[in-house]
This record gives structure tokens, sequence and C-alpha cells, in this order.
């Protein structure tokens, strides 16, 4: 029986070109509008739930309403997570470098606010972040790097869909009003962080909720700065996460980023 998850015939750049198309409409209705979901969060930022869409719009071409809801299933698939050691970087990780960036952002005295964690602020934003995680992921983990990692290795999979995720990212940074440099400097951190979520997919036995909870937690990492992420600073954030990919594809190696073989 065929199902969502044998990937032979998948075709990344299709998936890619539809992601970009389905996106064109947000990305038009934020130039033209100063609408913001949250401060630096513009309306196009709903092309969130592109990747989900997208994703759902090929699975049916491929196994109609049944390869659809096994798709969709993935969202919550915690079960492929065993050993149950990887929630610890899937959670803290990314919360770990922006605390470590804050602090060398104090070392180096840049001008920042006293932090502040509001507590329902930040559960709210969690709940928020998870639910466009979700409409990233389900795209990007659940359907396309898996065709991606069986024609290049982990790594080079992981920079590719990196770059593309950038590259779709750049219209909605620069709608918040965010500079070249800025933006340039972020697009490291996506790029980065990548590798990561895809180190961590891969030792969680291939769990989409796992790669959702990742994407989420960095979300909410950078909005949790002072002002809802306004001091937010991505050369540091960026550099520190290129060293930690750099360290994790040195430890578990570029192939697979993981201990034992993909499968």
């Amino acid at each position: 029986m065929t199902t969502p998850f044998i990937t032979e015939k998948r075709s990344p750049l299709k998936f890619f070109l539809l992601v970009f198309a389905l996106s064109l409409p947000l990305w038009l209705i934020g130039a033209v509008t100063p609408l913001q979901l949250l401060p630096g969060l513009p309306v196009s930022s709903l092309m969130s739930f592109c990747p989900l869409i997208a994703a759902s719009i090929l699975v049916y071409r491929e196994d109609k309403t049944a390869g659809v809801t096994e798709l969709l299933k993935r969202s919550f698939d915690y079960r492929r997570v065993r050993a149950k050691v990887w929630y610890v970087p899937t959670v803290l990780l990314m919360p770990g470098i922006a605390i470590l960036a804050y602090g060398l952002m104090r070392l180096v005295r840049l001008p920042l606010p006293t932090p502040q964690f509001p507590g329902m602020a930040a559960l709210a934003m969690f709940l928020a972040f998870f639910i466009a995680a979700l409409g990233e992921e389900v795209g990007w983990s659940g359907y396309v790097i898996d065709p991606m990692q069986d024609r290049w290795n982990a790594l080079q999979a992981s920079i590719l869909l990196g770059l593309v995720g950038a590259a779709w990212h750049i219209v909605p940074i620069a709608q918040a009003d965010r500079s070249p440099t800025w933006i340039a400097w972020q697009c490291l951190t996506l790029v980065a962080s990548r590798v990561l979520l895809l180190w961590l997919y891969n030792n969680t036995g291939k769990s989409v909720f796992a790669a959702i909870l990742f994407h989420a937690m960095s979300n909410v990492s950078s909005f949790l700065y002072p002002n809802y992420g306004s001091h937010y600073d991505p050369r540091i954030v960026g550099l520190i996460t290129a060293i930690t990919a750099a360290m994790v594809t040195v430890g578990w190696g570029p192939r697979t980023l993981a201990r034992h073989r993909r499968g």
C-alpha cells in the first residue's frame, strides 16, 4: 500500500515552488498593510501554514484523503521519540543559545533593558508559535526532508533546506523593517538551526512532533528578548548557533547527523 512515507517520487523543487506560490498573496497583503500579529511579526507571517498546505495538496495527489490523514498525524508522532533524553536538547537547546547570547551582549556592554519573563505571555506565545511551527514542519520535516536526504547526505540536505527556508523568510522579515545586515545574519541563524533541527529529527525516530517543538522553542526564545524581541541580535545568536551546528556535525557525522543509519 502506498503511504506518505514513501519518498522516492517526491520532488523537492515542486514542493518549494508550491510553497512560494501559496505565500505570494500573503506577501502582497503584508506589503500594503501595516498590520502586525505581534510587534515585529507582520501579517505575512501567516505564510507559516503554506508548507502544510503545499504538502497536503501534493500528498492528496499521491494518496488521496488517507495520505493526508497520515501526514497530519505526524504532527503528534511523539511515540517515535524512544530515547526521551532527546527532549532535553529539543526543548532547551535554543533557549540555552538565547541565554548565552544575552549574556555575551551584557558582557560587551550592549544597551539592554532588564529581562522580564511574563509567565502567561510566554505560555501564550508558545502555544501560538507551536501552531505556526506545526504549519511549517509538517511540510519541511513531514514531507520534503526525507526525499532530500535520499538525494544528498543529511548535512547537505539540511543546509539546502535551510537556505530555501531563509530565502522564504526574507519578505516578512523585510516587512518587519529589518535592515539588510540584520536579515543576512538572521539567514545564518535559520540555516544553522535547520542543521540542528535535522540532527534532532534523525535522532528522535524522524519525529515531526520533535521538529515542531524545537521550532516553537526557537521562536519563543527570540521573542522573549526584551520588548518582544526588539533587542534580539542575530549576529551573536547566529554565530553561536552556527558553532553549535558545526560541533554537532563533527560529533555525529555529516552523512546522517545520527549515531545510526537513517530508515
